[in-house]
């Protein structure tokens, strides 16, 4: 009997001393699962901290991969878009010589018609022009030599100089001077040797696109209410042939000409009218930002750096700027705050005469109602004050 329970305890001891070590092992396990945990989260933490980090950072890294596939799509289909442009141009031109300009010669007096053959005409010209001179002029590129350019950055991309206001494109694989954007219709970047050429386009082909379709309102009117009047007149001819007898006659049908020409004035007053309202709203989001000297890049560049410094309380909004100077009348004097400018704006009139070359008033003629393929202001490498401005330019912190 004594025999058995010393073995007994013998072997509850044995499972025991088991039971003791495979917790000692178990929670050892569970330590070392955490050590792993706690090392490994550290590491992360240290090789992806940045005190600059924010939501749009984050944001910007999550649409990295949509970014790249809008680039190389982008690059692909440039000259899908070129072709667009001019197949859609042209089928416009050519509505417009076939089908409109011999009712134009037969139904307007002669001085209407002077009118349009003149404004239509100088308006084409202009189109074809500038969106010519827009996809062949090059942008413009830093030098990729070692020069003598001052205050410039060193581009993370191409490693090389870059000068102040230069972009690097990601579609073209360059630096572009003055860049505003890649512009897919173009199958190039908007810099600063073709921006010019690129708001013209913009603006003439709005201009062109206005005009027809306020011409040929009356004639889209016309247009589609024959079309209706077709489909009509088939649906009562197919019914007739139904349930036509030996002295019943369908009525007319319209011929294929007919059917053509309806169908070309609503399908130009529909591209046109469709253009005008997208391309002249770009058009007047580019003139704002030439009205302030700016670039489509810059103006997202000033915004960030405008509300930076707001933060800091070095500079002040319009709107508190001018309340406090009435308290200060009132009142006593308060501290004065600065306005954030934009270095490379000459005032409103200036900033225009700037980006169109006009340095004397004659230009207004010659370079802007004109075709003139003038270059720009500068080299696109250095912004001294230009010729045609008359005050000097604001600081970028100024009263």
């Amino acid at each position: 009997m004594r025999s058995r329970q010393r073995m007994f305890a013998a072997v509850m001891r044995l499972l025991l001393k088991c039971l003791r070590l495979g917790r000692r092992r178990r929670f050892k396990l569970v330590r070392q699962v955490e050590q792993l945990w706690h090392y490994g989260r550290l590491c992360l933490r240290s090789l992806l901290y940045n005190s600059f980090t924010n939501g749009d950072v984050v944001l910007d890294s999550l649409f990295e991969p949509v970014y790249w596939l809008v680039d190389h799509v982008t690059r692909w289909f440039g000259v899908v878009f070129v072709a667009l442009v001019i197949g859609l141009t042209s089928s416009i031109v050519a509505i417009v010589y076939i089908c409109l300009l011999p009712l134009i010669l037969q139904t307007y007096t002669p001085a209407w018609i002077c009118w349009h053959l003149a404004y239509g005409h100088w308006n084409l010209i202009m189109i074809v022009f500038h969106y010519y001179m827009a996809i062949t002029t090059s942008p413009g590129h830093p030098p990729q030599a070692k020069n003598d350019l001052t205050g410039v950055s060193i581009c993370r991309k191409c490693i090389a100089p870059k000068p102040a206001r230069t972009h690097h494109c990601s579609i073209c694989n360059k630096c572009v001077l003055k860049m505003d954007h890649h512009c897919p219709w173009l199958n190039n970047c908007v810099g600063h040797y073709n921006h010019r050429y690129f708001f013209s386009f913009c603006l003439f082909m709005t201009m062109g696109c206005i005009y027809c379709s306020i011409s040929g309102w009356e004639m889209f009117r016309d247009a589609y209410a024959a079309i209706e009047r077709m489909k009509l007149l088939e649906k009562e001819r197919l019914q007739v042939a139904a349930n036509q007898t030996y002295y019943q006659t369908p009525p007319p049908t319209f011929s294929f000409r007919q059917r053509a020409f309806h169908k070309s004035v609503v399908y130009l007053w529909v591209l046109c009218s469709s253009v005008a309202l997208a391309l002249g709203a770009l058009t007047l989001w580019h003139a704002a930002l030439i009205t302030r000297g700016e670039t489509s890049i810059e103006r997202h560049i000033n915004r960030k750096e405008r509300q930076r410094l707001q933060k800091k309380g070095k500079v002040s909004t319009a709107h508190s700027m001018g309340a406090g100077w009435g308290r200060a009348r009132r009142d006593a004097p308060l501290p004065v705050l600065q306005v954030f400018r934009n270095p490379y704006s000459y005032g409103s009139w200036d900033n225009w005469k700037v980006f169109l070359g006009v340095d004397v008033p004659r230009h207004w003629l010659t370079r802007v109602l004109l075709p003139s393929p003038h270059l720009p202001h500068g080299t696109g490498l250095s912004w001294d004050l230009p010729p045609c401005v008359t005050e000097q330019r604001a600081p970028l912190l100024a009263i």
